[in-house]
């Protein structure tokens, strides 16, 4: 019997990988919104650009994980790299937990990449897999808005349990629950979606790429387009990351207050794909990306001024509404390019770029800090932004 492809047939699979993503995205919320106070009281690290090293570690670890994943996916299975994903993950929390200096914190971020790298790039290569042609950026909306979501609300948890019961060990008894589940349920339950791709091959119109990795990096002017905006996506996701926390505390916000703000950002990009995901699906999505990144620096230059709680509240909002209307349709737009044999290669070179940009990020953001201001970070990075959407624009075809 052909193996069917779409959403509502096969949705079983699709609603356990989507839960499994959940489970992903809560382990990069465990540290998103404590940790660089964590570097300053437990371990007196005040520098940022010191502080910025865990996300400069975390985005090149992952965007290099991601590279493999796509290569490997289709000689190795989806499947088998899920799992390895989750392996990874099982010292994370424990690391966080116990780490006797911030080596030990470096070397718990170097895993989280090995994990978001093999289990994320996973879970989305199987749910393209799965659904086919008609609903991709919805599927995509749901795979990232679980992800998300989860990252924002563990952030909000995290940072709550730290304030009232102190930043170690408690906010990190979470990420124990999330491996074992994650773990369990990828070994036990998922199965693996060749059978799927096969169909797809069948079904495809779309020519194969002569040269996947540079015909996706750049020289195919929508994949290109598409990968510079991921990479600058990532690069003032990276800031926000590690920034927002720092420009926060210099403001005196505390840090259940720092909890909130931190976690609105990511709750809105992850519950805002929900509808931006099937936008993909029915409007242009040169046009989506644009108004996208143009929102994100708008955000992003409203941070210079804000002082209050409900500034930076409704900040995070755009922050979130502009990140959720490109996070999805980034990876719809990919397989939409690309033939179902290069598809997942295609994905894991384009998040190879994408999340290299966290590393980008961190490492600019922090000097443009050291030497200069906040402000003058949070500028620059506005810039870059408002470029990125120009290029899209001018270069990228409906």
């Amino acid at each position: 019997m052909k193996t069917q492809l779409g959403l509502r047939q096969n949705w079983q699979q699709f609603s356990l990988l989507v839960l499994v993503n959940a489970f992903v995205g809560g382990m990069v919320g465990l540290e998103r919104s404590i940790l660089p106070q964590l570097a300053l009281q437990e371990f007196g690290i005040a520098s940022s650009v010191a502080v910025f090293s865990f996300i400069v570690v975390f985005g090149l670890v992952k965007a290099v994980s991601n590279y493999y994943a796509g290569h490997f996916a289709n000689q190795v299975g989806r499947r088998k790299l899920l799992i390895l994903g989750w392996v990874f993950a099982i010292p994370i929390p424990f690391l966080l937990m116990w780490a006797p200096s911030w080596n030990w914190i470096i070397a718990a971020n170097v895993l989280l990449g090995l994990n978001q790298g093999f289990a994320w790039s996973s879970t989305v290569t199987m749910k393209i897999d799965l659904v086919g042609d008609k609903n991709r950026g919805l599927a995509m909306g749901i795979n990232e808005f679980a992800g998300y979501i989860s990252v924002g609300l563990v952030a909000f948890l995290t940072g709550w349990i730290a304030q009232n019961y102190g930043i170690r060990p408690y906010p990190f008894y979470i990420g124990i629950a999330f491996v074992g589940l994650g773990l369990g349920l990828s070994i036990f339950f998922v199965h693996d979606t060749q059978g799927h791709v096969a169909t797809a091959v069948g079904e495809s119109h779309v020519p194969q790429l002569k040269s996947i990795f540079w015909e996706t990096t750049w020289a195919n002017r929508n994949l290109g387009s598409i990968t510079q905006a991921g990479l600058v996506n990532n690069l003032n996701d990276g800031m926000v990351w590690g920034l927002f926390p720092m420009l926060l505390l210099s403001k005196g916000f505390s840090l259940a207050e720092i909890g909130v703000i931190t976690a609105i950002y990511p709750a809105v990009w992850g519950l805002g794909q929900l509808g931006t995901g099937k936008l993909a699906d029915l409007i242009c999505q040169r046009d989506l990306l644009t108004y996208g990144l143009l929102l994100q620096a708008l955000a992003l230059v409203g941070l210079i001024w804000a002082v209050s709680f409900f500034q930076f509240v409704g900040l995070s909002v755009v922050l979130g509404l502009g990140t959720a209307m490109v996070y999805p349709t980034f990876l719809s737009a990919i397989a939409t390019h690309t033939h179902p044999l290069d598809r997942a290669k295609s994905l894991g070179i384009f998040r190879l770029w994408r999340d290299s940009g966290y590393a980008v990020g961190a490492l600019l953001t922090g000097v443009l800090s050291a030497y200069f201001s906040y402000s003058i970070s949070i500028a620059s990075i506005a810039g870059l932004t408002v470029l990125s959407a120009v290029i899209v624009w001018k270069r990228m075809r409906c």
